[in-house]
């Protein structure tokens, strides 16, 4: 055996043999295996492990081979491979290439009608959907046959289908339910729920087949509720806040329709179990079920449980029920408080602790969810309550004193007096408990008692707040999240009753500590009491030591949180003037972490920066400004774009804050550096680029040259079409501006030109340039050049003339009265075009002129339009009918709905179906637009026995 000096030992491979040798006849760890079965790939479902390992091309035999992934849990590793060894190709055998065809056989999906679009068809679906396999005759199957063939069909289509053949079969399943039957439904869909290889899309998929087919079947489920609890109440308790509102729908239908009384018997077994995970299903269940059918109707129900004395277990669930009835309730529980509360009082003297805990928490929450009122329904339970907390100790005072402290504030001012002084000593008995319940306890009435008047700020100061920051203010705190935030909360509260300079004074110590969560959690703590109550308290001493500790702070920082630059920030802009003094050493730090070599450090610096700016201009330090905007004009080759977005970030308050003629470097240099940079695709770098091009536009377009805005113009046609909607905003708004600072003449060349392009994405951009352009320079300016350019026989130009046209119309509102018998003849050739997108943009565009002209005299052009509109009232394309409808509702309100249903009537009883569904279509849409305004137009009824004189007569 040989050694190297500074080298690693290696095993020798005897050794390293005998230990794996001895590793396999002792047999598998237990501690490995329990780690096995924690690992991601244990997790896996048996389908998905056999696609991973068809495709490695690794299939394991019967006896099982050593997987790729378990190489880890040897004893000892082996030897890395060179890239040398390479293995020559070698003929897979006959045992591997038959299991290998077997595998992809079970997941291959049939070639069978009823597995159309399917997406994939798993080795368990075998199991769930046999039949679909089985090729059969359909004139030899019987009726319920051939109805249990159809249900397959469709349950495998929204299991495994595609998006567009899955919603078809939820909608044809919801539409057949009745004809199915429950039995027929339940006794496929509740055993696919209970496969535990169900993936989440797929377990949501078939929740939502049966909360489509609960409202269809009625009272027809209530055979098969517990099943159906069985499977939907464990969403309650899943971590996914929209999965628990799935499910608590699910049960709200199933209370509708299986009734009360179903669900009563259903649950009330699971009411006493021993499980106490099955005691919180039913507790969660039963309090959705009394939210669904009323409260009232579960108050009886409740109080026979919670007087129970058959099992102490039905007592323990009862009081859980009430707790998650006023989670759900809310405000809401304020009519039931009194029966609520009378259920539940004798168990704060209940023999067993689980009772005492969870009584006084359920009524701490309903005493959280009726604040400010409801005191008068708890005076029989404050006794109790004040009894345990002096005899109790542990979980069950803490529990007490959580409950006390919840109906303190819903106290008059006497009676909330006297329990706080009282509470308070047992509060401050508890501040060195080590229990972490406690803890966060203890805190939350200290809250609740700082709102009293009893508790002066001298009274705070000298007794409370010292031992308050000798026991809570730890480095332990800072690592436990939410004690964390219930410390920094409860410090914000003192603060408003002590003051702002008590507070900062004994942050001191945290914020220079060397533990890094201790100092953020101090500058989080000053960021908000700073908010909250301001920094005129502090006199210079105090303003001193809190500037430097900050600025050490954030030079020593570490992590990438946001607070300590915020915090600063805060602090900064709180003090305003009175930084002046400590501005020169702050400006050189954030210039030195600007080089820093870690990108979260240099980001936050930048941050910090256009925090600082409008301080520092405040301060009137203009040249320090232009020395931060000179580094961070050189710092625009930033490589990482949350960084580069930060810089931009800080030049735009600069050019905000200073003056152009003193800027250095100026805007003519600056503005050329921004143009490639719009190209970034980074959300944060576009948004504040453009940002910055646009003040630059708005506020000093002479600066830079006509050729190079007409460049940024094309950089930001690009930019309309991006998917997210602040960047399409931001580059509305700088268009608009560059279009005032140079005319709309050459803007508009380049755009009319863009409209002949084949993309459609970029021609509808276009189009809202068009618009914007018109809003901000006039639509005269616009408007005789798409008229003149709709002559142009193509049809894209045209179609984009006419959005543009819609854009414009919308953006300019009211002033459009001025030029509609400009624009008459356009719409009228549109409306008249045989092509479908001709009249469904016009329509569009008649929707905006006659929202804006109504009521502007105007009525005659409208009323051409509307014979012209009127005809397109059969057309089938749903995107057509929709803008249509949407015209003739708004050109209602420009002609009055009398004249309008002139044009009505005739069609609501023509012989011909498809006319009358048309027209009655539109007759429902004005009915709910003028509703009694169109009573007077109502045709007069010639017959005498019918007539009504009173409806005649017109006020």
């Amino acid at each position: 055996m040989s050694h190297r000096l500074g080298g690693s030992y290696s095993v020798p491979n005897e050794l390293r043999q005998e230990l794996q040798q001895s590793a396999e006849v002792e047999g598998s760890d237990e501690l490995a295996t329990v780690e096995k079965s924690k690992s991601i790939y244990e997790k896996e479902d048996v389908y998905h492990r056999k696609r991973l390992d068809i495709v490695a091309g690794k299939i394991n035999s019967e006896q099982g081979k050593i997987r790729k992934r378990d190489v880890d849990e040897e004893v000892v590793k082996p030897k890395k491979k060179s890239r040398w060894d390479v293995q020559t190709y070698e003929v897979p055998s006959l045992e591997a290439s038959k299991e290998l065809h077997e595998n992809a056989e079970a997941t291959s999906i049939p070639d069978v009608a009823i597995a159309q679009n399917l997406r994939y068809f798993k080795p368990s679906d075998r199991k769930y959907f046999p039949e679909v396999l089985e090729l059969s005759n359909k004139k030899e199957m019987t009726v319920e046959e051939l109805k249990e063939k159809s249900l397959i069909g469709l349950l495998l289509r929204i299991k495994n289908g595609n998006s567009a053949s899955r919603k078809v079969s939820i909608r044809s399943l919801s539409d057949k339910a009745e004809e199915f039957g429950p039995k027929l439904i339940f006794d496929r869909v509740l055993p696919i729920l209970l496969d535990k290889s169900l993936e989440d899309q797929e377990r949501h998929l078939m929740i939502k087949v049966i909360d489509r087919v609960l409202f269809k079947l009625g009272h027809l489920v209530r055979p098969y509720v517990t099943n159906i609890l069985q499977v939907t109440s464990p969403l309650l308790i899943d971590e996914d806040p929209i999965t628990r509102a799935t499910g608590r729908d699910i049960i709200s239908n199933l209370s509708n329709a299986a009734g009360f009384a179903t669900m009563i018997t259903a649950i009330r077994p699971d009411v006493e179990n021993d499980d106490e995970y099955i005691r919180n299903l039913a507790s969660r269940s039963l309090a959705v079920v009394a939210k669904t059918v009323g409260i009232p109707l579960m108050i009886p129900f409740i109080k026979a449980v919670c007087h129970s004395k058959k099992s102490w277990k039905a007592r323990h669930t009862a009081s859980k029920i009430i707790l998650q009835i006023a989670n759900l309730a809310g405000i809401g529980i304020l009519p039931h408080l009194d029966g609520l509360v009378n259920c539940i009082s004798d168990g704060l003297n209940d023999e067993h602790i689980q009772i005492r805990t969870s009584t006084a928490n359920a009524l701490s929450s309903l005493a959280q969810n009726s604040y400010p009122y409801g005191i008068d329904s708890f005076s029989e339970v404050i006794e109790p309550l004040w009894k345990g907390i002096r005899s109790h100790r542990g979980r069950v005072l803490a529990s007490f004193l959580k409950c006390m402290g919840s109906l303190i504030p819903l106290m008059n001012n006497d009676y909330a007096g006297y329990y706080t002084q009282e509470v308070m000593r047992v509060v401050q008995r508890e501040f060195s408990s080590p229990d972490e319940d406690m803890k966060k306890t203890v805190l939350v009435v200290l809250q609740n008692c700082c709102k009293t008047e009893v508790l002066t700020p001298k009274y705070l100061r000298d007794t409370v707040a010292p031992e308050f920051f000798k026991h809570f203010w730890l480095r332990r705190t800072a690592l436990d999240k939410q004690l964390n935030k219930a410390v920094t909360y409860t410090t914000v509260v003192l603060g408003e009753k002590i003051g702002c300079s008590f507070i900062i004074e004994n942050l001191m110590g945290p914020l220079n500590d060397e533990a890094e969560p201790f100092r953020t959690m101090a500058v989080h703590a000053i960021n908000r009491v700073v908010k909250q109550l301001g920094t005129d308290e502090l006199n210079e001493r105090q303003e001193t030591k809190l500037i430097d500790g900050l600025l050490i702070a954030f030079q020593e920082q570490k992590n990438n949180d946001t607070v300590i630059y915020k915090g600063f920030g805060t602090v900064a802009t709180s003090l305003n003037t009175r930084m002046k003094p400590y501005l020169s050493p702050i400006v050189s730090t954030i210039l030195n972490q600007l080089k820093h070599k870690a990108q979260y450090v240099r980001e936050n610096a930048a941050d910090l920066c256009s925090i600082l700016v409008p301080v520092i201009k405040n301060c009137s330090e203009d040249q320090m400004l232009n020395k931060l905007n000179v580094i961070l004009y050189e710092s625009l080759g930033e490589v990482y774009p949350d960084v580069l977005g930060s810089i931009i970030g800080a030049i735009h308050q600069i050019v905000l804050t200073m003056k152009l003629d003193l800027l250095q470097p100026p805007v003519n240099q600056i503005l050329p550096t921004l143009t490639p940079i719009l190209r970034n695709t980074h959300k944060k770098v576009q948004v504040n680029t453009i940002n910055l091009v646009g003040l630059i536009a708005r506020i000093g377009p002479e600066y830079v040259p006509a050729k190079e805005w007409m460049r940024i113009c094309f950089e930001l046609l690009e930019l309309l079409k991006s998917t997210n909607k602040s960047i399409r905003k931001a580059a509305n708004r700088t268009f608009g501006y560059i279009a005032k600072a140079i005319g709309p003449n050459d803007v508009l060349v380049a755009l009319l030109n863009n409209l002949k392009v084949q993309e459609r994405q970029l021609r509808v951009c276009t189009a809202v340039a068009i618009g914007i352009v018109a809003d901000v320079c006039g639509a005269y300016t616009v408007l005789p050049a798409i008229l003149n350019e709709y002559k142009t026989p193509e049809t894209n130009v045209q179609n984009g003339i006419l959005k543009a046209l819609a854009f414009i119309l919308e953006y300019i509102g009211e002033t459009s009265s001025d030029y509609i018998y400009f624009i008459v003849p356009l719409l009228e050739d549109a409306l008249t075009d045989r092509d479908l997108v001709h009249r469904q943009t016009a329509a569009d565009a008649i929707k905006h002129l006659a929202l804006y002209c109504s009521r502007t005299g105007k009525e005659d052009a409208f009323i051409h339009i509307l014979n012209l509109l009127m005809p397109n009232i059969f057309e089938t394309s749903p995107h057509v009918i929709v803008r249509i409808i949407d015209a003739l509702e708004a050109t209602s309100l420009a002609i009055g709905p009398g004249v309008f249903m002139n044009y009505v009537w005739a069609g609501l009883f023509h012989p011909a179906r498809n006319v009358r569904k048309s027209f009655w279509k539109l007759y429902n849409k004005l009915y709910i637009q003028h509703g009694d305004a169109l009573i007077p137009y109502y045709p007069n009824v010639a017959s005498s026995e019918l007539g009504i004189e009173e409806l005649d007569i017109v006020l």
